[in-house]
């Protein structure tokens, strides 16, 4: 009886290290098709509310419209925003070698060496590089962006005779639970995104006139790349907190009001990340902060920044799933905040 439980436990590691290898290797099918899948749980009550006043094609024609305004609402900020802070950049790279001239200096006097290598990558060059690679990777995702699309018409054309063959006869009960939970998942991502758009907004706004206050320049881009980077837990709100602190340095050349950026930025993003979203999300958005940590990172190890942004979505989706299952009710509870997940009926 132990071999036999070794042995199973030792094929099931197995399997899952093969999947989680197929889903790097082949991520350019799957992170498509992740996205497509979350878009449509997005979506799917407006396509379902227009098509019964009107032609299901009209009624899917003015869905996908309204779910690329909503992108490119997002991906224009962020895309704005690195284009007025690379063109401020490049004006200004003077300022940040003086900056790195005059503290390796000082370290230097102080008993701490900065590598030579280090000292010579640092100019204008490398800074203009460091931006065109963070437009390539935004050029990739639009690419990205129009498979999904394409994704998304077809999976909305097909979610109704879905239901159908889920309600068959011949596939119950798993397809009466894959019901239940595909309708919970649902529920939950739309709150989940509904109160990240609102806080990233808020966020946003915030920081904008944070740095108007403060007198930190291009306060509009910094406000718009906080509100894009802000559906990214942990990860974006980091880049978007230190980023504005490295322009501070080279602007005020001063390190006492780069610290002063540095904690007002901080601040905002905790007292919005911790004290309005859990209080919009309630008990039963209630995630593990570790499992989010773990997710975030996780997947962007896997798919990279489309990982970043979707990790907490699948982990949601594996909460509810394993919440369907006695077998795995247990690792939905541990992944989750809430004492009462583990039911499969909260």
């Amino acid at each position: 009886m132990v071999g036999a439980g070794r042995g199973q436990v030792t094929g099931l590691v197995t399997a899952a290290v093969l999947v989680l290898a197929l889903l790097n290797v082949a991520q350019s099918v799957f992170v498509p098709l992740a996205f497509a899948v979350l878009v449509i749980a997005l979506v799917w009550p407006l396509q379902a509310a227009l098509q019964r006043v009107m032609p299901r094609l009209v009624a899917l024609l003015i869905t996908l419209l309204v779910t690329i305004i909503a992108v490119v609402a997002v991906g224009s900020s962020i895309a704005w925003g690195l284009s007025v802070l690379g063109h401020w950049l490049f004006l200004n790279a003077g300022r940040f070698q003086t900056v790195y001239i005059d503290w390796t200096q000082w370290l230097e006097e102080h008993g701490v060496a900065i590598a030579g290598p280090l000292s010579e990558q640092f100019n204008v060059g490398w800074l203009v590089g460091l931006l065109q690679g963070a437009a390539g990777r935004m050029n990739s995702v639009a690419g990205l962006m129009l498979v999904v699309f394409i994704s998304v018409m077809l999976g909305l054309l097909e979610v109704e005779d879905f239901k159908r063959r889920l309600l068959l006869r011949s596939v119950q009960p798993q397809g009466a639970m894959i019901l239940e939970a595909n309708f919970r998942i649902g529920a939950k991502l739309r709150r989940f995104m509904a109160v990240r758009t609102f806080a990233s907004v808020l966020t946003g706004l915030v920081v904008w006139i944070f740095a108007r206050f403060v007198g930190l320049e291009l306060a509009a881009a910094w406000g718009a790349i906080a509100f894009a980077l802000n559906y990214i837990p942990f990860l974006g709100p980091f880049i978007a907190t230190a980023f504005p602190t490295l322009f501070a340095i080279a602007q005020f050349e001063s390190w006492q009001s780069a610290v002063f950026v540095f904690v007002g930025l901080n601040l905002i993003q905790f007292v919005i990340g911790s004290y309005f979203e859990p209080r919009l999300t309630g008990a039963s958005l209630a995630i593990s902060p570790f499992a989010v940590i773990f997710a975030v990172f996780f997947w962007s190890f896997m798919w990279g920044l489309p990982g970043a942004f979707i990790g907490v979505p699948i982990l949601i989706c594996l909460i509810e799933y394993g919440a369907q299952v006695p077998a795995t009710r247990w690792i939905a509870t541990l992944l989750s905040g809430n004492e009462g997940s583990g039911d499969g009926g909260n």
